[in-house]
């Protein structure tokens, strides 16, 4: 056999220029950088309420033990195999997260009319719809809530959608611009895509009632606007898994069209396993066929197949009634601390005297609230009590432990006594 000689190497910049040379430095991602910022603080009272994980009342992140058990169960099955699923992902996984999104009833299933794809967390089920409907659909306009999620528009814009906003959150009130809401998308470009949080609203944690919901819904449908749902936190709201999908379900069994980003990040705590996926209602079974050719077109190139792991613990919870039940039961508590910690830290304020009006705390739900606090106060509790939070006021709720909230309570006092006019203190 001949070999080949190796080459002398060419140089290419006589300089040793790198040939990256003119990039510049991007700036921090805000959320990872209060992580660091939090990593590196010495502080033994430091509190950490940036990003959105449920911890425990030690800090941890918070493994749910029907996780625990399944995991055994899959470590002990010396049958199991590390083969590539198919593009679309574990066929018994989409389908139970159809079911679990839309109802078991569904027409649409029953119909079906669903196509359910696994994908590589709740970001990328985003990702791989945006990059339909650019592909597939009429219109590349996309309305996003104001305020939203902070990867909403990189995830959006990526695909080359246009972003435009609606009104959603009044921080004068503190509560939902309804009336701003119909305003914007009665005004909207018709056939425009509509971004919703099914429930849980990030970051303001303030959801519409059934009925403004059947409002929006009668609005989307008489301006043919298109509803793309990110569902990222079922079952922690209400408690209760069906109420909790009740936005998508009007959508979904109204005979229109929709497409839904679904995770398990929060819900089964399993936030590094990157496990979710994206439905999307059809008119008819044949378009739904021919939906799904195109989206194994969009994900060939992006990953490929998706992993095992996520999508085998999911199953796994879903398919068998007791572990079901385990799972149900601890969302339950989950929630249930949400809603005591919210409680806590409103009667913690009020106990206080902390000026103003707090009671937006308790009125809103999941795992995020909206204080109030702004820049100023906000790093005024970093710098003088190592509490980092999101500059807008943002905090997780899911990471405050109940030990933590007189602390907190107290720092909230001062930063807000801090930024009052000395007049008004006197």
């Amino acid at each position: 056999m001949e070999y080949l000689k190796p080459m002398e190497p060419t140089r290419i910049h006589s300089n040793g220029d790198s040939l990256f040379q003119d990039i510049t430095l991007a700036p921090d991602i805000p959320v990872y950088a209060t992580t660091a910022a939090y990593s590196k603080d010495p502080c033994p009272n430091k509190l950490h309420l940036g990003i959105g994980v449920y911890r425990t009342e030690e800090g941890k992140c918070h493994t749910l033990n029907v996780v625990k058990q399944v995991e055994q169960t899959l470590a002990n099955d010396l049958s199991a195999d590390k083969e590539y699923l198919p593009i679309t992902g574990m066929p018994e996984f989409n389908k139970l997260s159809a079911e679990l999104m839309f109802g078991s009833g569904s027409p649409a299933i029953k119909e079906s009319r669903v196509v359910t794809v696994q994908c590589v967390s709740g970001c990328l089920s985003l990702r791989v719809g945006a990059e339909f409907l650019a592909k597939h659909y009429h219109r590349h306009v996309v309305y996003l809530p104001e305020p939203t999620y902070g990867n909403h528009p990189n995830l959006i814009s990526a695909a080359g959608l246009t972003l435009k906003t609606y009104r959603y959150y009044d921080p004068k009130t503190l509560v939902l611009d309804f009336q701003g809401l119909l305003e914007d998308l009665g005004s909207a470009l018709t056939g425009a895509i509509v971004l919703f949080h099914a429930c849980g609203h990030n970051p303001t944690g303030v959801d519409p009632t059934c009925q403004q919901w059947e409002q929006i819904r009668q609005l989307v449908r008489q301006r043919g606007l298109l509803p793309f749902f990110d569902c990222a936190y079922q079952g922690l709201v209400s408690g209760n898994l069906d109420d909790d999908a009740q936005s998508i379900r009007m959508f979904g069994c109204d005979g229109g069209e929709c497409l839904v980003a679904q995770s398990y990040s929060k819900n089964m705590g399993l936030y590094g396993e990157r496990i979710g996926s994206l439905s999307i209602v059809c008119k008819t079974a044949d378009v739904a066929r021919r939906v799904e050719s195109q989206l194994k077109l969009i994900i060939r190139p992006l990953y490929s197949n998706p992993p095992i792991h996520g999508a085998a613990i999911v199953t796994a919870i879903l398919k068998d009634r007791d572990l079901y039940k385990k799972w149900t039961n601890e969302l339950k508590a989950m929630r249930d601390r949400l809603v005591q910690v919210r409680r806590q830290l409103y009667d913690s304020l009020c106990n206080k005297g902390t000026p103003g009006d707090w009671s937006h705390i308790i009125k809103q739900v999941g795992m995020y609230s909206f204080t109030g606090l702004n820049k100023d106060e906000v790093d005024f509790l970093t710098r003088e009590y190592h509490i980092y939070m999101s500059s807008d006021g943002r905090i997780n709720i899911g990471g405050l432990s109940s030990k933590a909230v007189p602390y907190f309570a107290d720092a909230i006092h001062d930063a807000v006594l801090s930024s009052l006019p000395s007049s008004t203190l006197a």
